[in-house]
């Protein structure tokens, strides 16, 4: 029994000095509740707006703030003409658009009000849950005004609500799914695999070999990279075949643009496994390293499950620092929306930005070992 007991008691403290091993045990298992406590949520909160109010009368403007008063939403825009709902949809900044008549408040005195509620339905999801919102506020903001007319035995003015999808009429879940799928495989398959083949090549010690070859650092991981980049765009090519012919995904925009567009997305992510090859001292460190930097953030906080609008703040800043979350906007808006580079300008600057700054990190570290 004493044995054991100082066996059993080697293993603790051998468990207790692997800093490793305790962000497996203690670390994971936090940050996995926080993630999920905070993000797992089928609510939407502040979402974007545009109003249309030719009227701007009093009720369409005690419309309108108890639609934003409710936290649901917020209001990004307000449009002067029609002319100016398409643009605003093509940005990808709203999420839905109100638009009033222009006798809004003698039309409901007379029972006869229209409202038109416009959802973008590239995610079917996020556009459905908007429209029930705005329709229960509008129910309220109904029987309140009768409250306040004072004649409780009078019908409740009546507002007709219209609604209408952009882009998914019918409102197919695989518009966002497979957008989504897209940017996580082809983060997880150019980040990982590249991390873990430089990691190998560190175990059977053939690096130290290529750092003090004649080839510079920046053709060392050129070299590494460019099998991946191919293998990678390849894998793209055969996601948006499948979505196009199994799952009729639309391809509204340019297809040089898609591709173009790739190509940068898939150097950001091997930019990001280079970095990490770089930082981790064997393979399964940097698996470990890929799976919980990349695969989770990924998936819950770059809009592509859960929407971003909903997240505590400090969430929706670390999910601003994630490809991804640029990425998806990216192949929605030129897959279902048909928008081309003047509305997607943005998003190219800033992954372009993230692969130069994590490619001059990785170029750093090698630097440094060579010296």
């Amino acid at each position: 029994m004493n044995r054991l007991y100082a066996f059993i008691t080697k293993e603790f403290r051998h468990i207790l000095r692997d800093r490793r091993t305790l962000l497996i045990l203690f670390g994971m298992p936090i940050a996995q509740v926080l993630l999920f406590g905070f993000v797992l949520t089928n609510e939407i909160k502040n979402a974007s707006i545009a109003v249309l109010d030719p009227s701007k009368d009093t009720e369409s403007i005690a419309l309108t703030n108890q639609l934003v008063s409710s936290h649901y939403f917020q209001l990004d825009q307000t449009l002067s003409t029609a002319d100016e709902i398409d643009p605003a949809f093509r940005t990808g900044k709203i999420k839905m658009a109100v638009i009033f008549p222009s006798d809004f408040s003698a039309a409901i005195q007379r029972g006869e009000a229209q409202l038109q509620l416009i959802g973008d339905a590239s995610d079917p999801n996020t556009a459905t849950t908007l429209i029930n919102y705005a329709n229960a506020i509008i129910f309220d903001f109904q029987r309140n005004h009768a409250q306040q007319i004072g004649n409780q035995s009078a019908a409740t003015p009546t507002i007709s609500v219209q609604t209408r999808m952009r882009y998914n009429p019918e409102q197919k879940g695989v518009f966002n799914f497979v957008p989504g799928v897209m940017t996580l495989i082809l983060m997880l398959v150019s980040a990982m695999m590249t991390s873990i083949t430089i990691a190998r090549e560190k175990e059977m010690g053939t690096m130290e070999v290529l750092l003090v070859s004649p080839l510079k650092p920046i053709q060392i991981i050129l070299g590494k990279t460019a099998p991946y980049l191919v293998l990678t765009l390849l894998n793209a090519l055969m996601i948006v075949l499948l979505g196009i012919f199994v799952f009729d995904m639309p391809l509204r925009g340019s297809i040089w643009l898609l591709a173009a567009e790739c190509v940068l997305y898939m150097f950001v992510a091997l930019s990001l496994g280079i970095f990490i090859s770089t930082k981790a001292k064997d393979q399964m460190t940097a698996m470990f390293m890929s799976a919980l930097g990349l695969m989770m953030p990924t998936m819950l906080l770059s809009g592509f499950i859960f929407p971003r609008e909903s997240m505590p703040v400090p969430l929706q800043v670390i999910g601003s620092a994630i490809p991804a979350t640029w990425f998806n906007g990216i192949i929605k808006g030129i897959m279902i929306k048909g928008v081309g580079i003047e509305y997607l300008w943005k998003q190219t600057l800033i992954l372009g930005g993230m692969a130069l700054f994590f490619l001059a990190l990785s170029l750093r570290n090698f630097k440094d070992r060579l010296e």
